[in-house]
């Protein structure tokens, strides 16, 4: 592998994380200057994404769309799980407690893929594995402020939402591995978001979705939502693994939380105070380990 081709693949990367760290903005100028709930919010990024991608692989690559009958079932589940549950939960997360706290919470991820992991498949649960869910878990309390139980009781509905949204991206995780041993990454993530729309369609106001269709400045976001952290992101991200590690990719991808929170703070002016900010490292520094131990 060259310098400069493993090079692009880090900067692909970074670029991917980038993308992924304006998840927040976009979710809360959707939801601040347009009225529209978490519900809503999920249900257009999923169903404007699978438009989009399907489109694009329609065009470019057709053959992708092709799934084995036996496989339907599978990217039902994946986009219920994966996709409906967790676009709502971390959507519903960042209005409740704001961009940074629910971007952290949602770096429980991979301590949730290991408890999984050990429950379920029976995998070992080493020392190794063990400090990394003290540190997850540990960190998420103090990002919380479980130390000042009066804050925490105010915002504990938020902080569930923001660990459920943890919990459904781990989910998405362990059904993304199994998927793409058959499938590209991009088959998956086009059929996911389809059924995820599906799952989301019932639930939905028709006068939220009335209101977007009346404002063309809310497609700005929407469409920023799509094209950036949902599809963009993806792209960039396979087209840096292909020249990194994956155990490399997975740490670098950890600037997310930190781009995000610099954002939110310049944009909207969120802070943290100096135990929440440990939290967060502790919680960024747990899903490192985690990430390696899972290779």
């Amino acid at each position: 592998m060259s310098s400069s081709s493993s090079l692009r693949g880090y900067l692909c990367i970074v670029i991917a994380a980038v993308l992924w760290s304006t998840i927040g903005l976009l979710v809360r100028g959707l939801y601040e200057q347009y009225g529209l709930s978490a519900l809503t919010i999920a249900f257009l990024r999923a169903g404007v994404g699978a438009l989009v991608a399907f489109a694009v692989l329609f065009l470019v690559r057709r053959a992708w769309l092709r799934v084995a009958r036996r496989d339907w079932l599978f990217f039902v589940l994946y986009g219920a799980l994966g996709i409906s549950a967790f676009y709502w939960l971390y959507a519903q997360a960042i209005i409740q407690t704001g961009v940074t706290m629910a971007v952290v919470l949602l770096y429980t991820a991979p301590a949730f893929v290991t408890l999984i992991a050990w429950r379920v498949w029976g995998e070992v649960l080493n020392a190794r594995k063990g400090v990394a869910l003290a540190l997850a878990f540990g960190g998420s309390a103090l990002v919380a402020r479980a130390y000042d139980p009066t804050q925490l009781s105010l915002n504990v509905v938020g902080i569930l939402f923001g660990l459920g949204a943890g919990f459904t991206y781990a989910l998405f995780t362990l059904f993304g591995k199994a998927v793409v041993k058959k499938y590209s990454p991009f088959t998956a993530l086009t059929y996911q978001l389809v059924f995820g729309a599906l799952f989301l369609a019932p639930f939905q106001r028709s006068d939220e979705l009335v209101l977007v269709l009346h404002n063309p400045a809310a497609w700005l976001y929407l469409f920023g939502l799509v094209l950036g952290p949902t599809l963009g992101a993806i792209g960039f991200f396979a087209t840096g693994l292909q020249s990194v590690p994956a155990s490399n990719a997975s740490i670098l991808a950890t600037i997310e939380p930190v781009m995000a929170s610099v954002l939110a703070f310049v944009e909207l002016g969120e802070r943290l105070e100096w135990l929440q900010m440990l939290g967060g490292a502790m919680v960024v520094s747990g899903a490192i380990v985690l990430s390696r131990a899972l290779e």
